[in-house]
């Protein structure tokens, strides 16, 4: 690993933990050079999950796009930010662990309005009127309809 101060190649590792859950290990390093300290992280390289697209174009999948869309939908409501970022964690894990190469965009939608649906009422409606793209009060409506059920 290359020393982030003086660029020389040569280091020893003096810490390796676990963080993020084991998904990632920290280690902490001194250059053999300088012995200036640095932190790696070494995380398992995997394939980019696509998302398909309604009119078919492909696209890396993003947890920044799932997020800024909880983000808005949960906009001033009384839900900790922790829950909005366990769900996009949640999403992602589940996604990854079916194994497959791509994801039609309907299923990610469909499971983040489950979870909204479990979290909170009024961002669960929030975020289906812009998802399911509601063209009049009357299917707005049927939503709210389904929900009182």
């Amino acid at each position: 690993m290359k020393c982030p101060s003086c660029n020389h190649l040569e280091d020893k590792v003096i810490d390796s933990r676990s963080a993020k859950e084991g998904q990632v290990i920290r280690r902490r390093r001194e250059c053999l050079q300088c012995h200036r300290r640095f932190t790696t992280y070494e995380t398992v390289e995997t394939t980019p999950l696509l998302v398909v697209k309604k009119d078919g174009r492909r696209e890396q999948f993003s947890r920044e796009k799932i997020l800024n869309g909880l983000l808005r939908a949960c906009e001033k409501r009384p839900i900790p930010a922790e829950k909005i970022h366990a769900i996009v964690d949640q999403l992602e894990a589940d996604l990854v662990r079916l194994g497959n190469e791509e994801v039609a965009s309907s299923e990610i939608g469909e499971r983040v309005m489950a979870a909204l649906h479990q979290l909170d009422e009024v961002a669960y409606v929030r975020f289906a009127s812009v998802y399911r793209h509601f063209k009049d009060l009357n299917q707005f409506l049927e939503e709210l309809r389904a929900l009182l059920k």
